[in-house]
């Protein structure tokens, strides 16, 4: 869709949910020809001229000023998220040179950073939702189900959005998959305002719209909002039910790409949970951290060969760890 149609229909949207009454404006009663507010009434309430708000809803005032935004905004009563899809959808950026896509990267730093978390989820999502790095807490969380080292192939990373729509894994997983599902729709629109004709988001929503009837229901409803801070209830196959704090940080020095971590309140069950969950990914991650068999070569002072072994701290090899995170367990 391009930009001025997707501003269209993003005001008309939003127009249609404002009754008179609500803007301060009599009503008269009888039957009105569109529900919510009139383009005339909206011009009126903002300041601006009638015309004038007609040509910008239909994309065709590229110039627009902040103090008509704000204006537009007001009257709208739109949150932060809406204003700032708002100015992006009114002053979308030039198309600029195509080039080849290239693979998003973590930058080492950020990679060291979620590492250093410990028992902590943390993640870290590029400009459309994939995952591009994830911490052993992080992936027996969300993704035990999933092979670890997914994200580092481009090709194949795990997407939040996809996962949320596409995987039913991750919709027994989350004890609210409603509310999460209009979150993470609400955040696709938001990212089609900063990244219009994207062909790797457009053909991540048309994917989406085409595998599933509620994702097209969703984003038929035109919702607009950032996934910030939120608590979400988690259904976890091996330790039950668990309450986490998720904070969303946003990377300055790296273009859409945000940080995910996942904090259980102190002292709660749910913390408890977590750290069983630790418990019990231990003995894979330290298989996976454990040095190689290392040989020793005989001297001539030393005529038997030497084969030191690394001491093993269970009984669970790490290739079944994978398939365990994925199974719920007996009641």
């Amino acid at each position: 869709m391009e930009t001025r149609e997707e501003l269209g229909e993003f005001l008309r949207s939003r127009r249609a949910r404002l009754r008179p009454q609500d803007a301060g404006l009599p009503s008269y009663g009888g039957r009105r020809r569109v529900p919510g507010l009139r383009r005339e009434e909206l011009a009126q309430l903002a300041g601006v001229s009638a015309g004038y708000y007609t040509r910008l809803e239909q994309g065709q005032s590229p110039n627009a000023s902040d103090a008509v935004l704000d204006a537009v905004a007001r009257v709208l009563r739109l949150d932060e998220a809406e204003r700032a899809h708002l100015y992006s959808l009114a002053r979308p950026k030039p198309p600029g040179r195509r080039r080849a896509a290239r693979p998003e990267r973590v930058r080492p730093g950020v990679r060291v950073m979620i590492e250093s978390f410990g028992d902590v989820p943390a993640l870290v999502m590029g400009r459309f939702c994939d995952v591009l790095a994830w911490n052993r807490m992080a992936h027996a969380l969300l993704g035990g189900h999933l092979d670890f080292d997914a994200p580092n192939r481009p090709a194949g990373r795990p997407n939040i959005a996809r996962l949320m729509f596409l995987d039913p894994h991750t919709r027994e997983l989350y004890a609210d998959w409603p509310r999460k599902a209009r979150s993470t729709v609400a955040d696709l629109r938001l990212l089609t305002g900063r990244y219009p004709s994207d062909p790797t988001l457009t053909g991540l929503i048309g994917e989406l719209t085409i595998g599933s009837e509620e994702f097209a229901r969703l984003w038929a409803a035109l919702a607009v909002g950032d996934c910030g801070t939120a608590a979400r209830t988690y259904r976890h196959p091996l330790v039950g039910t668990m309450t986490l704090m998720c904070e969303l940080l946003t990377l300055p020095a790296d273009e859409g790409q945000r940080v995910a971590v996942m904090n259980a309140e102190p002292g709660s069950p749910s913390e408890e949970a977590l750290r069983l969950l630790a418990d019990l990914i231990a003995p894979a991650t330290a298989t996976a951290a454990a040095p190689a068999t290392t040989t020793t070569t005989p001297t001539a002072a030393a005529p038997a060969t030497t084969t030191t072994t690394p001491t093993s701290t269970s009984t669970t090899p790490a290739t079944e760890l994978g398939p365990a995170l994925g199974r719920r367990p007996v009641a």
